[in-house]
Formats: structure tokens, sequence, C-alpha cells
């Protein structure tokens, strides 16, 4: 990618990362998963080297960067085939929400650990019935002398197994208006009353999904993320970062598997060219690199106005550049497994595992068609439906 767009220290951070990734690669994290471990290896080496706390601030342990960098970190793990998806949830929501509005005590608490990868926190949002709309979220926190009393369920929360604690979306009311109003809580693992279970999902990765129940969880106040009246403030200061990274993710899965394409398209020969030759096969695969070139543009512009501190364009930049990324990554792996015909299904390409994997980044952390929503009213004015 050209200087102009990308900075020299962007680029050597790329180049090194990519480095880290190649020692690992898809067979690594593959066989995490099917033996019901963890990439802790990787995770350990990411953090030695100063990657997963690259966005987070100097004095507590962190690299003093921004998303961009983390971002790049995420997207050449998962080209490699290795991506690591807590680094979407610890260092980029629970970190950058925690970074902006936790307590002096908070930062010193969960900040170094999280950016030297011995703590990670998961992100708990999604419930059965409010799905990621923060206005329907039923989670409760009421006071009760000087603690914290939380009732609620989530649902698909990533990671809450490995997690020391989980950063959980609540609502508290309101003195003055009764109204219910979102807030930010830091439940540790074994907090008691803090339940889960495995939810069995065709997908496999080495992160599990969970259902979470808080069961009268009781909490101290100093559990309660900053300021009881920025909730929504904070709550979106996370989302956007987590849009980001979820954009990079889906990127980087996309270049890897368009990466096996390529390579299969230059040597399978079929009459007396190599298959690459037809356009009716080469085509189709620069159509792809096309949308998730443009799609890592949108991202780093993303990146770029959350890094700014312009919260609003951010927010806009994110939800195009996950919606863009995500329809690029569904069709970078849907031709790269058609290219290579029947061995694009087999165990040894390591492709047809993509199938599945790449339609999440579709449906989450928020659904294309509410990416649609936001825009549709957010950027273009129009009226709303709901």
């Amino acid at each position: 990618m050209s200087s102009v767009i990308e900075s020299q220290e962007h680029q050597a951070l790329r180049t090194a990362v990519a480095a880290l990734g190649q020692r690992y690669g898809r067979a690594y994290l593959a066989r995490a998963a099917r033996e019901g471990g963890h990439p802790d290896e990787l995770w350990a080496d990411a953090a030695k080297l100063g990657y997963l706390g690259v966005n987070l601030p100097e004095e507590y342990g962190g690299g003093g960067g921004g998303i961009a960098e983390l971002s790049i970190v995420l997207e050449e793990l998962g080209a490699a085939g290795c991506p690591l998806l807590m680094m979407v949830v610890s260092p980029a929501i629970c970190g950058t929400v925690i970074a902006r509005f936790g307590t002096e005590a908070q930062k010193q608490t969960w900040l170094p650990g999280l950016a030297d990868g011995t703590r990670t926190m998961a992100f708990g949002i999604t419930e059965p019935d409010a799905g990621s709309n923060s206005h329907r979220i039923t989670t409760t926190a009421r006071r009760e002398g000087d603690e914290w009393i939380l009732r609620g369920r989530k649902v698909f929360i990533s990671g809450v197994d490995i997690a020391d604690a989980t950063l959980i979306v609540g609502r508290t009311e309101d003195a003055k208006t009764g109204r219910l109003k979102p807030c930010l809580f830091i439940v540790p693992r074994d907090t008691p009353g803090f339940g889960r279970s495995v939810i069995d999902m065709e997908l496999q990765a080495a992160e599990k999904q969970f259902e979470l129940t808080l069961d009268d969880v009781r909490l101290p106040s100093s559990a309660l993320i900053g300021d009881e009246d920025a909730g929504l403030l904070q709550l979106f200061a996370g989302l956007n970062p987590e849009r980001i990274m979820t954009a990079a993710f889906a990127i980087g899965m996309g270049r890897y598997a368009l990466a096996k394409a390529i390579d299969y398209a230059k040597t399978r020969q079929v009459w007396k060219e190599p298959i690459g030759a037809h356009q009716a096969v080469a085509h189709p695969l620069a159509q792809a690199h096309i949308e998730l070139e443009l799609a890592r543009l949108m991202m780093q512009k993303a990146a770029a106005l959350y890094d700014a501190g312009d919260d609003m364009g951010a927010g806009e930049a994110a939800n195009m550049a996950k919606y863009a990324a995500g329809e690029a990554c569904v069709r970078a792996v849907d031709q790269s497994v058609h290219t290579l015909g029947g061995n694009g299904l087999t165990r040894e390409y390591g492709l047809a595992s993509l199938i599945t994997a790449a339609r999440v980044s579709r449906i989450a952390p928020v659904s294309r068609e509410m990416i649609l929503n936001f825009i549709s009213h957010q950027t273009l004015g129009l009226p709303k439906s709901y």
C-alpha cells in the first residue's frame, strides 16, 4: 500500500506482525480449536512483542497508539490464518472504555494486564430478547447501600471462561426521570450469582460462546465504570472500536482465503495453461481483491477518525467499514472455495471451515441490516420505520 496512505511505521508494524503470524498459521489455530484449547502461545508472543496493548496508554504499559495500530495487528494475524478473536474484545472494547472513562484505580488494576496479555476481559451486551439494542436491554442494576445488584441474561458472549472479568452492559434507573439508562460494570469471573453455559455452535473456534445469567450479582460501587451519567457515551466509545476490529478480522480472513486461491490458480493445470489464465477464474479473484482493498480503506478512515477523537464521524465510518469488510470477506471466501472446486471442501486446504466463519462478519456484532438502518437514518436523514 502506498506510503501516502499508510506511514512507514504502520508498514513496519504490518511486516513484523505478518512474520509472527507466519510462525503460527492456520494449522496452529485449527489444532487449538479441535483440541478444546486456546491459542495461548500466540497470545503470549503477541503480548511480549507489544502488539496486544499497542492501543493502550503508555503510562499503563501500553504502546500509546490507537485502534489504527491494533487493527493492523489483527488484520495481519488474520491474513496469516491465525486471528485472535479476543483482541476485538479485551484490548479494543474493554481496554478502550477503561482507558477513556475508568477511574484511576480501575486503570491501574486492569490496563497493565490487558496490555501485557496476562489479563483478559469479555464484553456482555447482547441479550436474548434485545440483540444489541441498548434501548431494550433488560439487565438491570440497582443500588443497595454501597453495592450494585445486577439481574439479567446475556447471550453470545465470547471467551467468558478464559476472561478474568466481563464488562457487563446493564441499565440503572435515573433518579430524576425514572428512566433506565445504560451503564457498564466490571464483573469478575467467579462472582457469586454470575453463571455461564456454553452455546453449542456449528462454528468451530477456540473461543467459545456463552449464555450468562446474573442472579442478584452483588458488586461494590467501584465496579461501575466512570460516571453513571455518561453510560451511553461510554457504551458507544467501545462499540466503534469493536466494529473497526471486526472489519480487520474480516479483511484478514478474506486475504488469507484469497492467497490460497491465487496460489492454487497459478499452479493447478487442467488443460495447457494454469486455471488462473482463464478469465472466468481470474476476474472474480481480482474483484475480490479490489473489494477487500476498498473495505480496508474505509477501515483506515474509521480508525483515523476514532483515534482523532471524532466519535460521530467514526461511528458512521466504522459501520460502513464493518459492512464493507463483511461483504468482501464472504465473497472472497466463497470465490476462493469455488476456485479450488472439490479441493476447497477438503480439510487439507483449510478453506471449507471459513464458509461458516465468514458469515459471522455479516452478523456480529451488528447485522448488515442494522448498519443499513443506521446509514439510512443518520447519514441520509431518511425516516425511521421503528
